[in-house]
């Protein structure tokens, strides 16, 4: 029952093509027909020409054949055009419906599987147009035919049919036996050919790396053993392929000795004519080679029914949303996370557990930890990457599991830390997620990454080629296009992942002032380590062991973190707060709960003066771990 679901996905591709494989078959059933031509002109030239000196006859015949073999080039030809019609559809249908599936999979369903088995199943693709539109397919439409075959040895020879009545059902047992035996064999290989494979991408993507350190030595062992295992499987589906080949092939011989035998003990005993036999035996050849040809060809029919398994397992997976469930215009950009926690695996440990948090419209927060604590999912889960194990994201009020893949990128701009760029020009890089935007679109978003005057020095300015990957770039300059891949289009917000890991501090500067800037009517979220970026921001979050362990206002947070006494509270802008109305002084305090400095040094509270405008910081905040002290409340000195 599994296996038929699997397979399901099949038939809606197949079903528009039953009219042309019908069309295949007729074709066929004539082709089989003027194949017996053969056999009964040399049945009529050995009885009737040669033992009559009918030279006029032979003249007919001659004419004859020549017609039937025009009309069958001719019909061959046809069939060959539509099949491989057939084979075009399906590669072109069959291909765009993996690609979409592919791209309309969850992050955490690509994640679950290595690089090499989402290839591959691009060869599964290969594997049914080949096996549905190939020569494989032309012998499923012969089959039916060796019963016309065998149905005119009876007629001319009936002693000798009885040998092939005998031989028929061996032929189709090697044949079955084939089929099972080679499908172990093509599954072994084609794991260990997938590890390999995979290796072999593992070491081309760090191949700058292998070469700096020379780890090639330490490579090749790694890729002997598996190319070792893949010889080795390759060799047993091999050596069996062959033995059954090779079987199916003796036993052919086998079958024209004995048909031989009998047919000369038969013509001494006037049963059967010289003519007869040789017809016979031209007759038995178009009888076995297709069942002599099933035993090879077995392999092919084994490997498709595990492609289309693969295939319907990934076509059955869950999708993300396709369709919107509500209308949103162009958001405020409010991100609230209600009690969020996520783990990678049913019973495996939370890496984000119970978050809430609240933050915008408007402002900049930071968000620091130490290696590991969740910084990372947790912007994914904003992104509606991952989807939370319990909770909910929100977007001006509305959960983002409502929303399309598509709708959502367009409101979350995202620089990821490792900056990935795909071969072709500049401006095809930064307009990628938006292929008609406008020159004046890209040209500003590239300004405000300040990538433009670094693309305008260069001799074909946005056309300048960048190659696989962006390696013709340096790590700043490819940063900085995904920068400006992520402000095109001005998303109400963005989220940045160590955007300046690769600047020179000119261009952390400038990164800071178009954040800050931005921060005014945008909601922007940081992951950074960088003194400058951080003290650029209104809020600071510290997570630990996927909670949040500290959040306030950076002024108040910073220092605790670097294990400094807080300085003077600057005003902030009001509109950063997640909960401040615009003009109105907001006076709030972050509670933490029983917590502990980071460094373990005491601090002294101070009783809060009011100031300016003291923003709510986001909240609210989940109760720390045992490092840190309780928050104390502070005075501007």
């Amino acid at each position: 029952m599994i296996f038929k679901q699997q397979r399901a996905w099949l038939t809606p591709f197949i079903e528009p093509l039953k009219a042309t494989f019908r069309e295949v078959l007729i074709l066929s059933l004539f082709v089989n027909i003027l194949a017996l031509a053969v056999p009964v002109f040399v049945l009529q030239v050995y009885d009737r020409v040669v033992f009559h000196a009918g030279i006029s006859t032979l003249q007919g015949l001659v004419i004859g054949m020549a017609l039937i073999l025009s009309f069958d080039y001719a019909l061959r030809q046809t069939r060959a055009r539509v099949m491989q019609a057939v084979a075009l559809r399906i590669d072109i249908q069959v291909g765009r419906y993996l690609f979409n599936k592919l791209n309309a999979l969850p992050l955490a369903t690509l994640e679950s599987k290595p690089t090499a088995y989402w290839q591959a199943l691009f060869r599964d693709v290969e594997v049914v147009r080949n096996t549905l539109s190939g020569s494989s397919a032309l012998l499923i439409c012969d089959l039916p035919f060796i019963f016309l075959f065998l149905s005119l040895i009876f007629v001319i020879a009936q002693p000798i049919a009885w040998l092939l009545m005998i031989i028929l059902p061996i032929f189709l047992f090697i044949a079955w036996r084939a089929g099972n035996v080679m499908s172990d064999a093509n599954k072994s290989e084609r794991q260990s050919g997938m590890s390999r494979d995979a290796l072999i991408a593992e070491i081309i993507g760090g191949r700058t790396t292998i070469k700096a350190l020379a780890l090639d030595r330490a490579m090749r062992p790694l890729w002997e053993e598996k190319h070792a295992d893949t010889i080795e499987n390759a060799l047993v589906r091999g050596s069996r392929a062959d033995g059954f080949s090779n079987l199916g092939s003796s036993l052919t011989m086998l079958t024209t000795i004995g048909m031989t035998t009998v047919g000369a003990i038969a013509i001494l005993d006037q049963k059967l004519t010289i003519g007869a036999l040789i017809a016979t035996n031209m007759l038995s050849s178009r009888l076995l080679g297709p069942l002599n040809q099933l035993v090879g060809t077995w392999r092919s029919y084994a490997s498709f029914l595990q492609s289309v398994d693969r295939l319907g397992q990934i076509f059955e997976a869950t999708e993300e949303r396709q369709v919107s469930e509500v209308s949103l215009q162009r958001p405020k950009g409010e991100i609230v996370l209600e009690k969020v926690s996520f783990s990678y695996l049913p019973n495996a440990p939370k890496v984000v557990g119970d978050v809430k948090l609240k933050l915008g419209p408007g402002g900049m927060t930071a968000l620091v930890g130490r290696n590991g604590c969740g910084k990372t999912t947790l912007i994914k889960l904003i992104q509606g990457l991952y989807k939370p194990t319990d909770g909910r994201v929100l977007l001006d009020g509305a959960d983002i599991a409502q929303f399309t893949r598509s709708e959502i990128a367009a409101w979350i701009g995202y620089a990821p830390q490792e900056c990935v760029l795909f071969t072709g020009t500049i401006r095809d890089n930064i307009a990628i997620s938006k292929p008609g935007a406008p020159d004046e679109e890209v040209i500003e978003s590239s300004t405000k990454a300040g990538v433009h005057q670094f693309i305008i020095d260069l001799p074909d300015g946005y056309a300048t080629q960048i190659g696989e990957s962006g390696h013709l770039l340096s790590g700043g300059q490819r940063q900085r296009i995904a920068i400006a891949r992520a402000l095109l289009g001005d998303p109400p917000v963005m989220i940045f992942d160590e955007p300046s890991g690769n600047l020179d501090r000119q261009a952390e500067e400038e990164l800071r002032n178009t954040l800050r800037e931005l921060a005014k009517d945008h909601t922007i979220i940081l992951v950074t380590h960088s003194p400058m970026l951080l003290q650029a921001c209104d809020y600071l979050i510290a997570m630990d062991r996927g909670h949040i362990a500290l959040s306030g206002p950076t002024q108040e947070v910073l220092p605790r973190l670097l294990g400094r006494k807080p300085g003077p509270q600057q005003p902030q802008r009001p509109k950063a707060s997640p909960e401040g109305v615009k003009g109105q002084a907001v006076k709030k305090t972050v509670v933490v709960a029983e917590p502990k400095p980071v460094d373990s040094s005491p601090v002294t509270p101070k009783p809060v003066a009011a100031g300016p405008v003291t923003p709510k910081p986001a909240e609210p905040a989940v109760a720390a771990p045992s490092q840190i002290e309780p928050k104390p409340k502070v005075t501007p000195t």
